[in-house]
């Protein structure tokens, strides 16, 4: 593998291009100001300065896909087949628990992300998102439920389904379905385009490819930018998406996520309230097997990445590192899983800017699927595999 990506030529000239306008528009941005419509110029991925290590912490999870942390050095684990269960500290896989809803396990489809409640220590509340079938089995979608996790912590207890996305299309592709809590309480969810329906991110009577926000309670949340607009769904936040798989509560106390392209232009946003992010009218990468998609890089009234890869890492898992567990070069440092690469990426940042973008543990072989950062500071990886493992991030 090449320590450094290989860029087309036809991005290098776009590239210098664009630096010009980064020049012009960084303050602004740097500043948390608008977000910008003009072309931006990549950081290439380069070998880590530094080297890393990941401790095994379990092993035997079948394609792991969300981690959530619990007291007592404990973790909860979603597996995509349709299982969720605790790891204890010493790695020992406690049962799947009992009184999951049903799940349309199959393709990319599965039990997904899971996150515990900001008052868990009181409530002992989840929410979890999945893929759901359809009532007589013709589609499926994502869906956001809460549920109390058992005393015992063998079972859940009122589990409530809090959104579903609509419509329901016969695909195995492009859930996106992680999960952010914001401070108020109330609750991110990123949805996929499902691949065939990608016009429909553009559209606002449908839920696909979009971000929406959501009561903790169910329904719409309260302020959300298209709450009374005739043909907008109300859960609506922001739109344009493809198919996002990470996403994180920044220090800035904006939301940030990041979705995959198609061949190439995987992207990291900061979705704001009621802005188009351009999919499939603009994007940086390309159809499968080459050919243009929608109308270049840049429109107005479509909101930039704040950073893009080309050619694709096909990032999954996201987390920002406010620890001191690994110095000060790292802490505030943004981590990404990339499932192609099988590697992990720290993306250093001023502000909203990405100005380097380095990759950890190249060797490790297998494919990263969330990253999470523990209560004790230090990041946890989960793999993708049907003998997946939880890690532990090392420095060496």
């Amino acid at each position: 593998m090449n320590s450094v990506s290989k860029v087309p030529a036809s991005h290098t000239g776009r590239a210098l291009a664009a630096i010009i306008n980064i020049a012009l528009t960084a303050a602004a941005m740097l500043a948390g100001g608008e977000a910008l419509s003009q072309e931006v110029a990549p950081v290439h991925p380069v070998p880590a300065r530094g080297e890393a290590s990941a401790e095994v912490v379990a092993s035997g999870l079948s394609h792991p896909w969300g981690l959530a942390f619990l007291p007592g050095g404990r973790f909860l684990v979603t597996e995509r087949p349709g299982r969720l269960r605790v790891v204890e500290a010493d790695g020992r896989l406690g049962p799947p628990l009992a009184g999951l809803p049903q799940v349309a396990a199959g393709g990319q489809g599965g039990l997904l992300d899971v996150i515990t409640d900001a008052d868990f220590a009181r409530n002992r509340r989840i929410f979890f998102c999945y893929s759901e079938p359809a009532p007589k089995g013709d589609g499926n979608s994502t869906a956001l439920a809460s549920a109390t996790l058992a005393p015992d912590a063998a079972a859940l207890q009122d589990v409530k389904v809090l959104f579903s996305q609509r419509p329901k299309v016969a695909s195995q592709l492009h859930f996106g379905c992680r999960i952010v809590q914001a401070p108020d309480g109330h609750l991110f969810l990123t949805l996929g385009e499902r691949y065939g329906r990608k016009e429909d991110a553009q559209r606002l009577d449908n839920h696909l490819g979009k971000v929406v926000r959501i009561a903790p309670t169910g329904g719409a949340a309260p302020g959300n930018p298209l709450a009374g607009r005739a043909g907008a769904l109300p859960e609506i936040w922001s739109w344009g998406h493809r198919n996002p798989q990470g996403a994180a509560w920044g220090p800035d106390g904006r939301l940030w996520i990041h979705e995959h392209g198609a061949q190439g232009g995987d992207e990291i946003n900061r979705p704001e309230a009621g802005r188009n992010y351009g999919w499939p009218v603009i994007t940086y990468g390309e159809n499968y097997g080459g050919g243009k998609i929608g109308e270049g890089t840049a429109k107005a009234g479509m909101e930039q990445p704040l950073h893009y890869w080309v050619p694709s890492i096909a990032p999954s898992g996201m987390a920002f590192l406010t620890s001191d567990r690994y110095g000060a070069a790292w802490k505030g440092s943004l981590f990404v899983g990339s499932l192609r690469f099988a590697r992990l990426h720290r993306l250093e940042l001023q502000g909203a800017q990405v100005v380097r973008d380095e990759y950890l543990l190249d060797g490790l072989g297998a494919r990263i699927r969330d990253v999470r950062q523990g209560p004790d500071g230090w990041l946890y990886l989960l793999t993708d595999s049907p003998d997946g493992q939880l890690l532990r991030l090392r420095q060496r």
